[in-house]
């Protein structure tokens, strides 16, 4: 098969064409016969995205999965243009263990998805690296779930174990969390400061047991000078954005909307969602990852934090082409190589992120000019809702490939 088009990597944009072998991309050139499938010029081909942060929901308890499961995740990942994702373990059976990691794995396996997920392990109070290698994530303060630490100490006696592993991080101070438990709004209960000092302890952490490093779902513009001079002293760092912190900020909460536009760590205020937004442009942030939470609208109401993101992340990324001046070729770095390169060391033989022979044939393809307007009839998470419901964004996903095959989701 041979599809034809506007060709996006990190470095240009480019007319050509790619073949695909069963489920590989094979060659990739400017004269390789007759194309099948020709994209228009209003879209852009990109290596199929993917989204290294979500919480699928789904585990050997089956507590959750009225929330979502693997295969409602995948076919929203596929409605969004995400070829792959990575699965959070704050789970009500928890991946801490080479036992418990593969039942979850085993339970993966068993919904027969189209997509790729990945499955981080969990780092908890006493919890010990498996014999594997797999990424790893540490929930410094309270979030959704019972995987966290009350004290730093606590956390840096743990992480003692872990040296040299792949950790992301949760950055919020659950020392100073405690501080502030009782303010009056879930904003000023976890306030800036919070993650600023846990960016602070994490990047300590990371220098002092060797970790390769990954800060999630970033928000706070204080921090970004502590990021950048941790990457001078040679610290293996990266760092996720959400959509949410980059689209709104804390300006549009109100008593009718606050069930709905909490999450952890909260909206922040419009000059530090500025500052998220230059710091994606600009390398300090190396990801748009979804943090995509998906919870009933009723829970939303009581309070229970996060946010569905993957049906609307091929729409979003279109609107940062077109309103903030995204060039493609940085996309294809955020959206493609750089969680491409994140996954591919525990994916093997899959290899995601670019349009080169040997890759996967999966492939995102975008229209950038085909305005989409978000309804809640056209998602596919479980939950059924998105915090940009009603929003039009200025294109759309034409086409999501995955291993080789053009899907739609069910």
């Amino acid at each position: 098969m041979i599809i034809a088009g506007r060709l996006v990597s990190p470095e240009h944009v480019t007319s050509g064409q790619i073949r695909i072998e069963g489920e590989s991309i094979v060659e990739v050139g400017s004269d390789l016969g007759v194309a099948d499938v020709t994209c228009s010029n209003d879209c852009l081909i990109f290596a199929g995205m993917g989204d290294i942060h979500i919480h699928a929901r789904d585990d050997i308890s089956l507590e959750q999965v009225y929330k979502e499961d693997f295969s409602t995740s995948a076919a929203a990942a596929v409605n969004g243009g995400v070829v792959h994702v990575a699965d959070m373990p704050n789970n009500p059976a928890a991946p801490i263990d080479d036992n418990s990691y593969a039942a979850k794995q085993a339970h993966l396996d068993s919904r027969n998805v189209p997509i790729h997920i990945t499955l981080y392990a969990g780092i908890g109070p006493g919890t010990r690296p498996l014999t594997q290698p797999v990424p790893y994530k540490a929930y410094m303060g309270p979030s959704v779930g019972d995987l966290f630490f009350t004290t730093l100490a606590q956390l840096e006696e743990t992480l003692a174990h872990y040296r040299g592993q792949c950790v992301s991080f949760h950055c919020e101070d659950p020392e100073l969390l405690e501080q502030y438990k009782d303010e009056p709004t879930h904003e000023q209960r976890r306030p800036a400061i919070c993650e600023f000092s846990a960016t602070r302890f994490a990047l300590q952490m990371i220098e002092k047991f060797d970790l390769t490093g990954k800060l999630c779902h970033y928000s706070v513009g204080e921090g970004i000078p502590l990021i950048k001079a941790a990457r001078k002293k040679g610290l293996r760092v990266t760092c996720e954005v959400t959509p949410h912190h980059l689209f709104f900020d804390d300006s549009v909460l109100n008593n009718d909307n606050r069930g709905k536009m909490q999450m952890n760590p909260p909206l922040r205020s419009a000059s530090d969602r500025r500052a998220m937004i230059e710091a994606l442009r600009d390398g300090t942030l190396d990801y748009i990852a979804t943090d995509h939470a998906p919870h009933t609208k009723e829970e939303n109401a009581k309070g229970i934090s996060g946010q569905p993101h993957l049906d609307t992340y091929g729409g979003f990324v279109t609107w940062l082409m077109a309103e903030e001046n995204f060039t493609p070729q940085r996309i294809a770095e955020v959206c493609s190589a750089n969680p491409g390169d994140f996954v591919n060391p525990y994916c093997a033989p899959k290899k995601f992120g670019r349009i080169e022979p040997g890759y996967t044939a999966s492939l995102t393809v975008l229209n950038t000019n085909d305005p989409w307007t978000v309804q809640a009839a056209a998602l596919k998470t479980k939950c059924g809702w998105s915090p940009f419901e009603g929003m039009t964004f200025p294109g759309r996903v034409e086409a999501t490939w995955v291993n080789g095959k053009l899907l739609t989701a069910e």
